[in-house]
């Protein structure tokens, strides 16, 4: 017997995560572009209901850019409990939120200098 629930109880047993914790959480904002040497780049923003101590703008993000593998090249994310920062190849480091303007431009230049 596996450690985990039956399937059909699986969302009562376990803390849920993610989308069930954001659900008032507004997309402003999708893109999805696969390039034709299959390079993806995602990015999805949500306006949060409310500012929080580690989402001070009130938005979540996810901006990646991966090889055709799925492999992560460059993400900005600021999940919960990490705030804002951004993924280079294995590197984590801080990043530091102005605009969604500046968050995607430094988002596409990373891309440049890492493809």
């Amino acid at each position: 017997m596996h450690p985990y629930p039956e399937p059909n109880n699986l969302l009562t047993k376990l803390t849920p995560y993610g989308i069930f914790n954001h659900m008032d959480a507004t997309r402003i904002f999708y893109r999805k572009i696969v390039d034709d040497d299959g390079y993806i780049i995602e990015m999805v923003i949500w306006k949060l209901p409310e500012k929080t101590e580690d989402r001070p703008h009130g938005l979540k993000y996810r901006l990646f850019f991966g090889n055709p593998k799925g492999r992560c090249i460059v993400r900005y994310d600021n999940e919960r409990g990490k705030g804002d920062h951004k993924h280079l190849g294995s590197k984590e480091e801080v990043y530091e939120f102005t605009t969604v303007e500046n968050l995607m431009n430094d988002f596409l230049s990373d891309i440049e200098r890492l493809r």
